[in-house]
């Protein structure tokens, strides 16, 4: 055994990864059931150590590790319960509707799929262009490359279309 190894030499680094990787990480796991969660913890303490190399002597190495794994761990488990407790702060978003008038809302968004759908495509693209993206019959002329007058009429077959598809609601 050398007089003083070093944790900043590689070879020292490796045997003390090779000697305690596997039992500090079975040891995280045990903690956060999660392999993921561990292979990272593991990872961070091990290029922690490599950065403070120089200031943590080979018979602490090991202890180091520990203590850099379970505080990052620890760390972690703090910041999900402020996660959680700002989340139970929040509102609840409630929807006071019947279940009436939500069932119909449904049934009335899939009629109007359904009958812009049932479209050609001219009116379909007119209609939406209009109603959705709120473009101007001149600038879907313009985008389409038709007349101002093609555009009123796609628009005014669309609105007859869905007013006989859709009725009276």
């Amino acid at each position: 055994m050398e007089e003083h190894q070093d944790v900043c030499k590689e070879h020292i680094f490796t045997k003390v990864y090779e000697d305690h990787g596997k039992q500090i990480w079975n040891f995280i796991y045990f903690k956060c059931g999660n392999t993921a969660q561990a292979d990272d913890l593991v990872q961070d303490a091990f290029i922690k150590l490599w950065q403070n190399c120089a200031k943590v002597p080979f018979e602490k190495a090991k202890s180091f590790l520990y203590t850099v794994t379970n505080n990052a761990f620890l760390n972690e488990v703090a910041h999900k319960k402020v996660v959680l407790k700002h989340a139970a702060l929040q509102p609840a978003k409630v929807n006071d509707q019947s279940p009436e008038f939500l069932l119909e809302e449904k049934q009335y968004l899939k009629k109007i799929e359904n009958a812009i759908a049932g479209l050609t495509e001219a009116q379909r693209t007119a209609f939406l262009m209009n109603r959705i993206e709120g473009k101007k019959y001149k600038e879907i002329a313009e985008i389409l490359d038709i007349s101002v007058k093609a555009v009123e009429k796609r628009m005014s077959q669309a609105l007859a279309a869905l007013r006989n598809d859709i009725g009276n609601i």
